[in-house]
């Protein structure tokens, strides 16, 4: 897929998450948009499916998700009716635990293993199956200081066009959509992978 003048698209588009969706899904044919229920996760799954029903939603679930997590999950699956296939590691958190104690915090050398076992392996695995061409993603430059330099529409691997619509948004506007279209909101949410909020786990800074 030959790649249009994304300086311009995302010059013109950049401010405008619905009609920078609306021109996605227009550039490829095989869209996808990811998502880990964390806060705010509703508005780029409405704003997405509001366009294209069907796309696949794929879902990368460590399996160390909060109980609150896997509840709003449930709930907006059911609620957006999404098109979910969920992407989980080759082994069971339990098995993982089994052998190798608990998830490992930021600073112990084992972290960067465990951060791919349990979410770069299975996402890698989710585009080597579902090879999409248009990716959708719910970053937002106020999440950490490496997606405050990027731009909602970016190149990736092999062709793939990924796009933030809600790059530029704040957490104020973020609220307003779910308040104006009466979605759900999940703010009990922890990434192992992470440890902290503002921390960047790879898998943004590698695709």
């Amino acid at each position: 897929m030959a790649l249009p003048d994304l300086d311009s698209i995302n010059r013109d588009l950049g401010q405008q998450p619905q009609a920078l969706v609306e021109w996605a899904l227009n550039q490829g044919d095989q869209p996808v948009c990811t998502t880990n229920f964390r806060p705010f996760e509703a508005v780029i799954l409405h704003l997405v499916t509001r366009v294209k029903p069907d796309i696949p939603v794929l879902w990368m679930d460590s399996g160390y998700n909060t109980p609150a997590t896997y509840r709003f999950a449930d709930e907006l699956i059911r609620r957006l009716d999404l098109n979910i296939t969920g992407y989980v590691p080759r082994r069971t958190r339990a098995h993982r635990e089994a052998l190798d104690g608990q998830a490992p915090g930021i600073d112990d050398p084992h972290h960067a293993a465990f951060t791919r076992e349990v979410k770069l392996e299975p996402f890698e695995r989710a585009l080597s199956e579902m090879r999409p061409d248009v990716w959708f993603t719910a970053l937002r430059a106020e999440d950490t200081a490496e997606r405050a330099g990027m731009q909602p529409v970016t190149p990736g691997n092999e062709g793939l066009l990924k796009i933030a619509p809600l790059l530029h948004w704040s957490a104020r506007q973020m609220h307003d959509y779910l308040v104006e279209h009466d979605l759900p909101n999940n703010f009990d949410y922890f990434d192992p992978t992470k440890g902290e909020e503002k921390r960047e786990c790879g898998l943004h800074l590698a695709h």
